[in-house]
């Protein structure tokens, strides 16, 4: 199909003439003659002349149809973004866990006292960690028989925390960016970490090794950069890790890929909370095995606290604890109770009172039972 041409077009076929070399078996004048008549709707080579052609089909497109154009195109790259869009979440495997953990994130933010934050999806799955340090119901007057450590984590972790402004200034009056508590397990690990963010008003990661792993390449790694993207966020802030051990364990040439990778990034991230003096985010890790812990990782734990079995003033102290709010016979000694108990942890010494009002109850029951069988009757109610 031929198109009429305006001057302008005529002159840029002349110039192309003479800026080409003209196809094979045409000289140069005998091209330019060949494009003069195309130009001027001369028939050429037995086809149609232009100048028979219907007016739309030889219309030049003026500014409305290219405006027109420009909008069309323009719709229809907005309506394949989105349908592209959709049709990727739509096959997402993930699409409901990360609606989930949205929720989660939003309720957990809502009872935080947190509006307005903007996350990331990364940091939304790690908000799901996240624990309010006002809804643990645990505190200093829980935890017996470790005086000692509650009072050195008062000194070195508490009071830098609640002083942050008086001593920002100052790069060695900061709070340690990593502590180690180790011992056998059940003797009050974790209970001293969760005092310790509730009495230091820091808000607090729970943190599951298990969701940092992911079965697609390279989101191990966004998944940890979260992890303190998101405690910078919501400082001061305390991360703790349960069982270090197993997590962050010594390297060697065995380990999978994705699982070196995540670590190396952990490290490093953990690296740029150190030599950034105004950020307020502490590790906690916790372990009964800390031989196993990587010597990279230990040197990033300065503040290590050993808390062994309790003795026996200890387990007393526990059991006084326990029983506090108990109807306790008189007949029963507790000083005996902690001396039998020789080398119990304190989680044990809580399962034996445990099971001693369960038994009490129990034989409560077979009183009454049998009371009723005399009586002859048959049904047994406790009131």
């Amino acid at each position: 199909m031929f198109v009429l041409l305006n001057q302008h077009t005529r002159h840029f076929f002349h110039r192309v003439t003479h800026e080409l070399d003209p196809p094979s078996g045409y000289s140069t004048v005998s091209f330019t003659f060949k494009l003069d008549n195309m130009i001027n709707g001369e028939c050429v080579d037995g086809r149609i002349p232009c100048g028979e052609m219907p007016e739309w089909a030889i219309r030049v497109p003026g500014r409305a149809d290219l405006l027109s154009l420009v909008l069309r195109l323009s719709l229809l790259g907005v309506v394949s973004f989105y349908a592209v869009r959709w049709a990727v979440d739509a096959l997402d495997p993930t699409r409901r866990q990360k609606q989930e953990a949205q929720k989660q994130a939003d309720k957990v933010m809502a009872s935080l006292g947190v509006r307005g934050l903007r996350l990331s999806e990364y940091e939304t799955v790690i908000a799901t960690n996240l624990v309010d340090p006002l809804a643990m119901r645990v505190s200093w007057s829980d935890i017996a028989g470790l005086d000692s450590i509650v009072s050195d984590l008062r000194d070195t972790v508490i009071l830098p925390i609640q002083k942050r402004s008086a001593t920002r200034r100052s790069t060695l009056l900061q709070p340690p960016k990593g502590v180690l508590l180790f011992g056998p397990p059940g003797c009050g690990k974790t209970l001293v970490a969760r005092a310790t963010a509730r009495e230091s008003g820091c808000r607090f990661i729970n943190l599951d090794p298990s969701s940092l792993t992911d079965k697609w390449y390279g989101e191990s790694q966004k998944l940890t950069a979260a992890v303190f993207s998101l405690a910078l966020k919501l400082q001061p802030t305390i991360i703790f890790i349960d069982e270090i051990d197993a997590f962050l364990r010594r390297r060697s040439s065995s380990d999978h890929e994705a699982t070196a990778m995540m670590k190396a990034q952990f490290m490093a991230l953990w690296d740029g909370l150190m030599t950034d003096h105004g950020n307020t985010v502490v590790v906690f890790g916790a372990t009964n095995r800390p031989q196993d812990v990587d010597p990279a990782i230990l040197r990033r734990l300065p503040q290590r606290y050993h808390i062994p079995p309790p003795t026996a003033d200890q387990r007393l102290a526990i059991l006084e604890l326990v029983l506090k709010d108990e109807e306790v016979d008189d007949d029963v000694c507790l000083t005996s109770v902690a001396v039998a108990t020789d080398g119990w942890a304190g989680s044990d010494l809580r399962e034996l009172c445990r099971e001693a009002a369960v038994a009490r109850v129990n034989l409560v029951y077979l009183v009454l039972l049998q009371k009723r069988k005399r009586a002859n009757l048959y049904a047994v109610t406790i009131t």
